[in-house]
């Protein structure tokens, strides 16, 4: 009976202590991670970023920020621990230590007419035949008889003496920390039971996973829905014109579900005449065109002009409910964009590439989101290929800015980032009529723009020279720098009303083909994960070339040293294509800036099969080939902006008579779209 009701009393205890293993850990990691993002200031400080409040946490807005169901569930496990602590402190019951003096209450040495004088008196306040409490009669068997026993019985005394008990030596107990009634088997405790393993074993797991089954069918790992991934796959085509990816990626079915009212329709009507030279109409049959819009799927139309009042800042004329909805559209907009992205890269038969073109047009719809600045601003003007919109990122700018600044021979974004902080508060302030602090906001937001060098090197591992069939692996230092000394840093992107963090995608493709060879994302957020990474990518390719121990950590150390001043490294491999020279660039692009991409070419030498051996056979997704060109009947009409990459026949004779770098390598010091570098050509 003692031992059952001991094991009951430390069933709290067992509770209290396997939810203080997780829990303690998981919220010290959480808080350390609170703080640390609190110090941290990697937003934009500008003023036009403190305006917009998308940063200010009002004490409703860090109600809402901390209501999110993981933490409230941390806090409902918290107060779970401390209602178990102060039931296990003031628990009934209390574990007493066999000793025979203190139960009698008498001091050591007591002499036997002491104790049996102390004997009588608790007899007469225990025994049974004078308490018929339960409890005293289960005290005075278990503790007064066994205490007296232990001091009058010259057995019971000299066990206790030896073993500290009158019955001697005791046997280990061992007991389950369970209730009470779940130890008591009795009918009704078998059925609690019962249902209790009914519930735990059976119920539960399959109620979970009939949760997770349905929702696994119906979305991706990144909450993607697996009908919006199909209509973006059969969509692609390897000549989308950028202009023309707007309207694949309207096509999700997330955007459909959102509710279409019948008291949307008259500002969406007004948004329409605010975005109507946005949206690719033909002007000479203005009046048929319209009526073709209007009679898509109300989805597809409410959906198109959300995001055209976005990309305009046309925000104003949204009434309360379009509000909802044009906050969940853009909500959806980078999940939405990184999957259309991976579907233009994705590896696909005969030849296992993926397409330049789309890509590059999914990069700049993505910039354009977040950036809020509309595609005809990428219409190549001027001496620059990207247009004005570069610009229109910088606070205070609008294309009469871009005008006044362009009589003063600051024709490219280059040109202006090229400038000194001095010159370009005297043009901004005598030129363009900004006041000191707006010049101020203006710096501040180029010191945050990513400055993206690339140092990429292709070789077949272990063998000089590339032959056709050789797998080729690829090694890209890709390294960022900004003004501000910041590596980890949220864009500036004051209409975007969500945090953005920066991604950058590295493409080895042929632009003359349209292939895309090799593709990686890049992030530069999380510097631990990017450590671990190139340590054991490192490690392992200096074991399988045979390094010591020794050169082995040197390198390790010196990879991860680049990685903390702001390198990433991205691996790739390939299946060599037919003997030739090949043509290559690597693109560096970012999703959350205009005119902050980078570019350098590569000369590729592929030679005949001259060594022993057989070609590894790969899947597609892994050795891409070359692709012979693009059929001319896949041809779209002429873009309505051409993009920042887009290349002529002539530009690409002229980058093969540049001069192309080393086979397989090249080394790219300078940043965004305009840069046309290329190194030596070495045999």
């Amino acid at each position: 009976m003692a031992a059952s009701e001991e094991n009951s009393t430390l069933f709290p205890i067992f509770v209290l202590t396997l939810m203080a293993l997780p829990l303690v850990p998981y919220t010290i990691v959480n808080l350390f991670g609170a703080f640390k993002k609190k110090a941290a200031k990697i937003n934009c400080q500008c003023s036009v970023c403190v305006r917009s409040g998308k940063y200010h946490k009002s004490i409703f807005k860090r109600i809402s920020n901390f209501s999110t169901y993981s933490n409230l569930t941390l806090v409902l496990l918290w107060v779970v621990m401390a209602v178990l602590v102060y039931y296990i402190k003031h628990i009934s019951t209390e574990f007493q230590i066999f000793e025979p003096f203190n139960i009698l209450g008498l001091e050591h040495g007591a002499s036997d007419s002491e104790i049996k004088k102390a004997y009588r008196r608790l007899s007469i306040q225990y025994h049974p035949d004078k308490n018929p409490d339960p409890e005293a009669h289960s005290y005075f068997v278990e503790y007064i008889s066994k205490a007296y026993q232990a001091l009058t019985d010259p057995i019971s005394r000299e066990n206790f003496e030896k073993y500290g008990h009158p019955d001697g030596r005791q046997g280990l107990q061992m007991g389950i920390a369970l209730p009470q009634f779940l130890l008591n088997i009795d009918g009704a405790s078998e059925g609690i039971l019962l249902l209790g393993i009914v519930g735990v074993c059976i119920i539960l797991p399959l109620t979970i996973s009939v949760i997770y089954l349905s929702r696994s069918s119906k979305y991706t790992g990144n909450y993607v829905m697996h009908s919006t991934l199909a209509a973006y796959y059969h969509l692609m085509k390897p000549s989308l014109a950028p202009s023309k990816i707007m309207d694949v990626f309207i096509k999700a079915s997330e955007f459909m579900d959102i509710p279409v009212r019948r008291t949307d329709e008259e500002p969406l009507q007004r948004i329409f005449v605010l975005v109507r030279s946005e949206l690719n109409l033909d002007l000479k049959n203005i009046r048929q065109e319209q009526a073709k819009f209007w009679k898509q799927h109300p989805a597809l139309v409410k959906t198109e002009l959300l995001l055209q009042a976005q990309l305009t800042r046309e925000t104003a004329a949204l009434s309360p409910t379009l509000q909802r909805d044009f906050r969940r559209v853009l909500e959806l907009a980078p999940r939405l964009l990184e999957e259309l992205m991976k579907m233009a890269i994705i590896p696909r038969p005969p030849v296992g590439h993926g397409w330049l073109r789309p890509a590059i047009g999914v990069v700049e719809l993505t910039q354009s989101v977040v950036q809020a600045v509309p595609l005809s601003a990428r219409k190549a003007a001027g001496g620059s290929s990207e247009g004005y919109a570069p610009f229109l990122q910088l606070p205070h700018f609008s294309e009469a800015v871009v005008k006044k600044i362009a009589r003063k021979k600051v024709r490219t974004f280059q040109d202006f980032r090229d400038m000194t902080p001095d010159e370009r508060e005297d043009l901004l302030t005598q030129v363009a009529g900004f006041s000191n602090s707006e010049s101020h906001d203006v710096e501040m937001v180029l010191k945050m723009m990513p400055s993206v060098t690339i140092d990429i090197t292709c070789e077949t591992e272990g063998e000089e020279g590339i032959q056709e069939g050789d797998i080729v692996t690829m090694h890209a230092w890709v390294t960022l720098n900004r003004g501000n000394g910041l590596i980890r840093a949220l864009p500036h992107c004051p209409y975007f009303p969500f945090d953005k963090e920066e991604n950058f995608w590295l493409l080895l493709a042929d632009s003359f083909s349209n292939d895309v060879w090799l593709s990686q994302k890049v992030s530069f957020m999380d510097e631990a994960t990017a450590i671990i990474a190139v340590s054991k990518t490192i490690q392992e390719s200096k074991e399988g070339s045979g390094a010591s121990a020794r050169e082995i950590n040197v390198a390790v150390k010196e990879a991860i040293e680049k990685v903390k001043n702001g390198s990433r490294l991205v691996m790739g491999k390939f299946q060599a294509p037919a003997d030739g020279n090949y043509n290559l660039s690597s693109f560096c692009l970012c999703d959350s800036w205009i005119g902050c991409d980078a570019k350098s070419n590569i000369k590729l030498k592929v030679m005949k099969r001259s060594r022993a051996g057989t070609r590894s056979g790969l899947t597609a997704d892994e050795t891409p080939a070359m692709e012979d060109g693009i059929e001319e009947d896949e041809e779209e009409e002429e873009d309505d902006y051409e993009s920042e990459y887009s290349e002529d026949e002539e530009d690409t004779k002229e980058t093969k008579s540049k001069g192309a770098v080393a086979n397989g390598s090249a080394h790219n010091k300078g940043s965004g779209s305009t840069s046309d570098e290329s190194g030596s050509e070495a045999d």
